[in-house]
């Protein structure tokens, strides 16, 4: 069993004490690292699902993040009271405030790994790398390394953003709190274990340059092992109990908000939203109805609804969690949280998430544009990737190479690192890219056109 006093210490990576600052807690401090962090503010102009979207009104990665660590936070509190009022191991020197906190942190983090596009982004990278005629540049790679480019995971980028790239680089990065950090951990575990079946088939948290974080953490935090390596090192731990609070507030979010983007895009009516969010509210309908029939648009109609809803699933999902609670310290919960709430609540996230595959997804303005993205993180990937790699291999640059590189500033590859660590430094500066930023540059490499022609 894990044990709330571990999993919810505010100690940092490398730390022995903790620091007592006035006016904030050590988690709090999180939260205000990571929107002070320039990867943070990036997502302004990332891909939530339509990209380079002209409607103010449709959300961007960081309107969805803010959005969740909102969700993220009200689950925490909840869950953190129900924790206190019945487990005398929970411990008292963690206030309900502070779960809320951690929550926050970790929603405010979770998709700050994400590349340009979103997820047609990190597919694009995968997919280049997978392409034979690009073969030859992971010539002296390992396997492992091989496979955590070919595989090519945001969350796995985020967890190395947060802990080497931002702030301290590569000495312990934003410096977060242990408990943030398991938060935000959605698959404790490396490559070797992506390609298992089932909802978490394909994904992994951490690539092999920052594996040794992710042990230190997972062992300070005592996460209970689960997969080993072909050495029989344990490469693969459960999740931290609060993952599944975050990843439902996720849930919860996207899966409402693309609907509520689907009608301002004009791909989805009022009354089909409606429909699907209506049953959570039955019982009280009739109470609500008054309000909603008071708003003087369908867009402050959908707002009111919405928050209903919301608050129905904040409520049932923080007492699924809590009659969860042995399984979940255990680790062994079967599913995710949403399977062990009350049917009308599945119903609604399943039915919303329904809805958005097959009707926002296929829209034709926005698989145009995904299509694209396929080409722009070509033509940057192939630029810097050959750059580093002649560099790497023949210790110089050709003029064009070097120019290239110096885009990167410091943090292009030098002569002598390994051909991995270069790869890895120009994944951290292509993934950091914006949507604009990405499709700009990209067109420049292809020859620069002057503006107005």
């Amino acid at each position: 069993m894990m044990d709330w006093t571990k999993l919810l210490q505010p100690l940092r990576v490398g730390e022995t004490s903790t620091r007592h600052e006035d006016g904030r807690s050590p988690f709090h401090k999180d939260q205000d690292r990571i929107i002070f962090s320039s990867a943070f503010r990036r997502l302004d102009r990332k891909t939530q699902v339509h990209p380079l979207s002209e409607n103010d009104h449709v959300h961007n990665r960081l309107t969805h993040s803010l959005e969740v660590s909102c969700v993220g936070r009200s689950l925490g509190f909840r869950v953190a009271e129900g924790l206190k009022a019945n487990n005398s191991s929970f411990p008292e020197s963690i206030t309900p405030g502070d779960v809320g906190a951690i929550l926050q942190a970790a929603c405010l983090a979770h998709d700050i790994g994400n590349p340009p596009y979103g997820h047609t982004g990190e597919d694009a990278i995968r997919h280049w790398f997978l392409d034979s005629q690009n073969a030859f540049l992971l010539d002296g790679l390992s396997d492992l390394e091989k496979a955590d480019l070919r595989s090519f995971e945001g969350n796995a980028q985020g967890f190395r953003l947060v802990t080497q790239v931002e702030y301290h680089r590569f000495s312990g990065g934003m410096r977060l709190t242990q408990a943030t950090l398991g938060t935000f951990l959605k698959y404790p575990w490396t490559v070797e274990h992506a390609s298992a079946s089932g909802a978490k088939a394909n994904k992994f948290g951490c690539f092999q340059s920052e594996f040794s974080i992710l042990k230190s953490i997972a062992s300070d935090l005592g996460l209970i092992p689960q997969g080993v390596n072909s050495k029989g090192m344990t490469n693969k731990w459960c999740r931290h109990p609060l993952v599944y609070l975050m990843e439902i507030a996720d849930d919860i979010c996207y899966g409402l908000i693309d609907l509520e983007d689907g009608i301002e895009m004009g791909i989805l009516r009022y009354s089909e939203v409606e429909a699907i969010l209506k049953p959570l509210l039955a019982d009280e309908w009739h109470r609500y109805e008054v309000d909603f029939n008071s708003a003087d648009n369908e867009r402050r109609r959908l707002s009111m609804l919405r928050g209903k809803a919301m608050e129905k699933m904040v409520v049932a999902v923080s007492q699924a969690f809590l009659d969860n609670e042995t399984e979940l310290l255990a680790g062994t919960l079967v599913g995710e949280l949403s399977d062990h709430c009350p049917d009308v609540v599945r119903d609604v996230i399943n039915n919303a998430k329904s809805l958005a595959r097959e009707r926002i997804f296929k829209d034709p303005r926005k698989t145009a544009i995904e299509v694209g993205a396929y080409s722009t993180l070509a033509n940057l990937l192939t630029a810097f990737l050959e750059a580093a790699k002649e560099l790497i291999e023949t210790g110089r640059s050709t003029y064009r190479n070097s120019r290239v590189l110096e885009m990167m500033g410091p943090s292009a590859p030098q002569a002598d690192w390994t051909l991995y660590q270069a790869y890895m430094r120009v994944l951290d500066y292509v993934a950091g890219m914006t949507d604009n930023y990405a499709a700009d540059t990209a067109q420049q490499f292809s020859g620069y056109s002057p503006p107005g022609r």
